[in-house]
C-alpha cells in the first residue's frame, strides 16, 4: 500500500512523536508497504493516512478525509490530544469522529476516549531496542531526566526533589532536554546555582541520550501528562529502573501494581523514593523485577507486529 505518514514534529524536533513515525515507518517498509513521512498532507496520492496527533495534524486528517472519504485513516493519539485536546478542541475531536482506527500508546489509553469509539480503538505500545548496560557512575547516584522542558512534562519536578534527599545522599540529577523557550532556561540556570545536585545539559542527540540512559542508576518521568513516554521504553531496554509520577500514561506503560509511582507534582514523595532506591536494595531489586515484567510489551518485535496487522485490517480489504 501506499501509505502517508503524518507528524506534527519531524526529524529535527528530537522528541517522541519524531521517534515514533521514523520507527513506524521502518516497520512498514519492511513489511512491503511504500512510505511517505511528512509533517504535512500536500495532497500526493495514498492508500492509507496514518496521522499522530489529533489537534496537530487535523488539517491533514480533515482533507483526506474530505478528499478521500473511503481511504482508511489512522489516527495516533500521542499524549496531550489524548489526555486535554479531546476534551474542548472542536479539531481533536472531528479527528476522532473522521477516523477509522484510533491508535493509543499504552493499555490506559482507551479509558479516555468517548464510548463511542471503542471499536475502533488499538493499542500498539511504543518499543526500544535492547541497549547493552554500561558502568555506572562510581562517584554518584545518578538519576536522569530526559525530555524537553514545558509545563506537560513538570521539568524540574526532580530537581527540587534532590533539595528534600539527606546530606548523605550521593544521588546526582541529570537532565537532558531543550528548553522549549527561554523563561524555561532561565529557570533551569537558576536551579543550577541554587541546587548542587542539578545539573542541565540542554540538548543531546539521541544516541548520547541512550548512552547515559543505559548508564544510570535511575530514570524519572514527572509528565503531569503522557500519552506513553517513550523514554519507558528505552529504559527498560537498558536495564534502569523508573520511578514515574502516578499519571495514566505511565501507569498504562509501567502496570497496576508498579512500585515506584509518586503523585504528580509531589517532589517530596519523589525525594523519598530516590533516597529508597539509592539505600535499599531490595526496592531497587523490586523495581528492575517489575520493569523486565513489562519488557516484551515494549520490544520492536511486538510493535511492527501489532501495527503490521492494524494496517492489514485495511489491505486485506
Amino acid at each position: 500500500m501506499r501509505i502517508i505518514l503524518v507528524t506534527p514534529y519531524g526529524r529535527a524536533h528530537r522528541n517522541g512523536n519524531a521517534h515514533t513515525a521514523l520507527r513506524w515507518a521502518g516497520f512498514l517498509r519492511e513489511a512491503g508497504h511504500r512510505i511517505r513521512v511528512a509533517e504535512q498532507w500536500d495532497g500526493a496520492e495514498a492508500d492509507l493516512m496514518i496521522a499522530l496527533h489529533a489537534r496537530r495534524s487535523h488539517d491533514a486528517i480533515h482533507e483526506f478525509a474530505r478528499r478521500h472519504a473511503s481511504r482508511p485513516l489512522i489516527v495516533a493519539l500521542t499524549g496531550t490530544d489524548l489526555y486535554r485536546d479531546i476534551e474542548a478542541n472542536p479539531q481533536a475531536q472531528e479527528s476522532l469522529a473522521l477516523a477509522h482506527r484510533l491508535v493509543v500508546l499504552q493499555d490506559r489509553g482507551p479509558q479516555a476516549l468517548p464510548e463511542r469509539c471503542a471499536a475502533k480503538v488499538r493499542v500498539i505500545y511504543q518499543s526500544a531496542a535492547d541497549l547493552p548496560r554500561r558502568p555506572e557512575a562510581a562517584d554518584a547516584f545518578e538519576v536522569l531526566v530526559v525530555g524537553h522542558l514545558r509545563e506537560e512534562k513538570d521539568p524540574f519536578r526532580t530537581a527540587l526533589a534532590s533539595a528534600w534527599l539527606a546530606p548523605q545522599s550521593r544521588t546526582r540529577v541529570v537532565h537532558i532536554g531543550r528548553a522549549m523557550d527561554e523563561e524555561f532556561a532561565q529557570a533551569a540556570r537558576y536551579l543550577e546555582r541554587r541546587l548542587e545536585r542539578y545539573i542541565w545539559l540542554g540538548e543531546r542527540t539521541h544516541a548520547y541520550t541512550l548512552e547515559r540512559l543505559a548508564g544510570a542508576h535511575l530514570l524519572v518521568v514527572s509528565s503531569l501528562m503522557e500519552g506513553g513516554a517513550n523514554v519507558i521504553c528505552e529504559a527498560l531496554a537498558a536495564g534502569t529502573p523508573v520511578l514515574a509520577s502516578a499519571v495514566p500514561g505511565n501507569i498504562g506503560m509501567l502496570g497496576e501494581d508498579y512500585p515506584g509511582y509518586f503523585p504528580a507534582g509531589d517532589e517530596r514523595r519523589l525525594a523519598r523514593l530516590i533516597s529508597h532506591a539509592e539505600h535499599d536494595p531490595d526496592f531497587y531489586a523490586e523495581l528492575l523485577r517489575h520493569g523486565r515484567a513489562r519488557r516484551p510489551l515494549m520490544r520492536p518485535e511486538n510493535e511492527a507486529s501489532r501495527l503490521r496487522q492494524l494496517v492489514g485490517e485495511f489491505a486485506a480489504a
